[in-house]
């Protein structure tokens, strides 16, 4: 429980400042241009064609934050941002972009919430928003694909559809845990391209391929001994939820199992602070999209035909759910 003051609550209200300092230094990738050591304020803004004096005033905020170091006018990373946001380095945070691409519409969420729905719901975000998302979803899931490929009972399992995969993060893990697993992603046009560059990168390709579709139109694939829901459900409303899991039933071979991975907020809705601001999140970027309970996605799964649903908490502040059918 938070306590605040009001001196508490005006820091929150003014940490925008910071992100959207952080966001712009991003975008601009400034700390790219520092990334071959020192350089003036001038010489960023000319690798960047940026304003010097602008340039320089920001470059000092950085200082400030503890990201850039400054001697004799003269900046350079710091230690976190010289390892995670240089472009090119082995841990480079690219999903961060997709966060400089979300301010926009989280500066719509008062008129969303007027609305009930996002303010661009329906218009397509661009290639790339597109890409900036995959590269986070990529970055942000892979810890959480080696825990759950690592905890989740694969023995059996030869055959996984991965719906809505993505870059094919989890299938990947999956894959890499049995050397005897085929995987495949089902994705919509769009993405499959994406997807199999991820996927040939890792060197997968032979078992992990990826089939175009939309999750919304007619049936999944079918056969599959695992069907693998990772941060979908939030994307649709109740009802679309219903008919998914459905589906994902029906692409079970017999003793198979739904793994639904999500965001759970709690029955009255009210925390954790993660979750319920993931909510926003959805009604801010999509028509109809939420978070829900365990409740909610356990009765659906209940309706899909699905038994001995299980939860799991991850160390990511997700929760795994997962039920079977009879062989």
């Amino acid at each position: 429980m938070m306590a605040y003051s009001p001196t508490t609550f005006r820091e929150a209200v003014g940490a925008f400042q910071q992100s959207r300092a952080l966001l712009t230094a991003c975008d601009l990738d400034l700390f790219s241009a520092l990334g071959d050591g020192p350089r003036s304020a001038r010489e960023v803004a000319a690798a960047r064609g940026t304003d010097p004096r602008a340039t320089d005033r920001l470059l000092n905020v950085l200082v400030a934050l503890d990201l850039v170091e400054k001697a004799d006018d003269r900046f350079a990373n710091g230690t976190f941002a010289a390892r995670y946001l240089v472009r090119g380095r082995p841990e480079f945070m690219a999903g961060v972009m997709h966060t400089v691409h979300m301010w926009t519409r989280w500066s719509t969420l008062t008129e969303a919430v007027r609305r009930g729905t996002a303010v661009d719901a329906g218009r397509d975000p661009g290639d790339d928003w597109r890409d900036a998302f995959m590269a986070a979803m990529h970055w942000r899931g892979g810890p959480q694909a080696e825990e759950l490929a690592a905890t989740l009972a694969l023995d059996g399992v030869s055959r996984v559809l991965d719906v809505a995969g993505g870059t094919g993060i989890f299938s990947m893990a999956f894959a890499r845990k049995r050397s005897d697993l085929r995987a495949v992603v089902f994705d919509l046009p769009a993405i499959v391209p994406i997807t199999r560059r991820y996927v040939a990168e890792a060197g997968l390709s032979d078992r992990v391929t990826a089939v175009a579709g939309d999750v919304t139109a007619g049936d999944l694939p079918r056969g599959f001994d695992l069907v693998l829901l990772s941060a979908i459900l939030h994307s649709f409303p109740p009802d679309e939820n219903r008919r998914l899991l459905g589906k994902a039933v029906r692409a079970l071979t017999p003793g198979g199992r739904v793994v639904v991975s999500e965001f759970l907020v709690n029955e009255d809705r009210s925390g954790p602070l993660q979750p319920a601001l993931f909510a926003l999140n959805m009604l801010v970027g999509t028509p109809a999209g939420d978070t829900y309970t365990e409740s909610e996605i356990r009765g659906w799964m209940d309706e899909a035909g699905l038994t001995a649903v299980t939860r799991t908490d991850t160390g990511f502040g997700t929760s795994v759910m997962v039920g079977g059918i009879e062989k």
